[in-house]
């Protein structure tokens, strides 16, 4: 969630965003390879062209930092096992990289078991939830993984936030070109809603509703009822409510009710990974290419149209934030 080309930016070269925002993690506290990881991640967020969750969120991340909410040397912890399923510790260190940890792990359990499964509680936002599908695929997994959020969904039929938007993330590997299914379960994410006010645009489709409670493509009314529509209507609502339950009871960890609601003190957060190594199984990337061949276009076609274009051209980034991410490099 989140594309959309900004309304004003600038281009920088993939590979001195990547070295700058290293650069201010290593200041703030970072070990070498563990700023180069979450430095990186950030880097592709915006290169994929999810601007919202990239180098975008860095800014409110450093401050996260500074304030103490996130721990930059924590690493996650074994907590238990259960055959192909671990619950872990995220210990409240850098999102990005307590997923990308869980993933790897996932995938490597699936290498020994045909699956893996990997419960993360104690955590905080992960920024785009793709870059770990992503990482699945280009493992040659199948990979599904989501997360609960902060209370920013009202239940369908209520005005008041009680569910979190909660990402859903679903990918299948394949050599001509992976499908990766990225998607909030609110019909716009908050970070897209800003992206098309910030561009003075309206939704393509009613988005949420207003504050007297009518359906409404003006994103601006939506942020300030806080009234999104999940997708699907109730079934989104529902899907919503047992995604949280399952992250939770799995990983031991929060459920959404229990997470504060300030963007900027989300944490405690709960994550569930889950692999799938098809490579016992003949034929199923021919499969997967037959489906694809049949309907034209496929998720995630649009984000590697948009990955070999930024890295041509260089990854677009909006002079404001390009500004403070430098203020805090000096």
């Amino acid at each position: 969630m989140g594309r959309g080309m900004l309304a004003v930016f600038m281009k920088i070269p993939f590979a001195e965003l990547e070295q700058t925002l290293a650069g201010v993690l290593r200041k703030l506290g970072f070990a070498e390879e563990r700023a180069k990881l979450c430095a990186r991640l950030f880097a592709e967020t915006t290169r994929d062209g999810v601007y919202t969750h990239g180098v975008n969120r860095f800014p409110r991340f450093v401050r996260m930092i500074r304030a103490g909410t996130i721990d930059p040397r924590a690493e996650p912890e074994l907590v238990a096992a259960n055959g192909c399923l671990e619950r872990w510790d995220g210990r409240c260190g850098a999102g990005n990289v307590n997923a990308h940890a869980s993933m790897a792990r996932a995938v490597a359990l699936a290498r020994d078991h045909g699956m893996g499964a990997v419960a993360l509680a104690n955590t905080t936002h992960w920024m785009r939830g793709g870059s770990f599908g992503w990482q699945a695929a280009e493992a040659g997994c199948i990979g599904i993984c989501w997360t609960n959020t902060l209370p920013n969904l009202p239940p369908w039929g209520s005005q008041e936030a009680l569910l979190g938007n909660n990402p859903l993330v679903m990918a299948v590997p394949r050599p001509q070109g992976h499908v990766v299914l990225d998607m909030a379960l609110s019909q716009f994410s908050y970070g897209a809603l800003a992206a098309y006010r910030k561009r003075g645009e309206m939704l393509p489709v009613d988005g949420g509703f207003d504050a007297e409670g009518r359906l409404t493509r003006d994103p601006a009314a939506i942020e300030a009822s806080q009234r999104p529509l999940p997708v699907g209507y109730w079934k989104g609502s529902g899907l919503a409510v047992v995604l949280d339950m399952i992250a939770a009871m799995l990983s031991g960890g929060l459920a959404t009710h229990q997470i504060p609601k300030d963007p900027e003190r989300e944490i405690g957060i709960s994550q569930f990974f889950l692999t799938i190594d098809p490579a016992g199984f003949g034929g199923a990337a021919e499969i997967a290419d037959g489906i694809v061949a049949s309907i034209g276009r496929y998720p995630g076609q649009r984000t590697l149209e948009l990955r070999a274009e930024n890295l041509a051209l260089g990854v677009p980034v909006e002079p404001a934030v390009w500004a403070e991410v430098l203020d805090t490099a000096r």
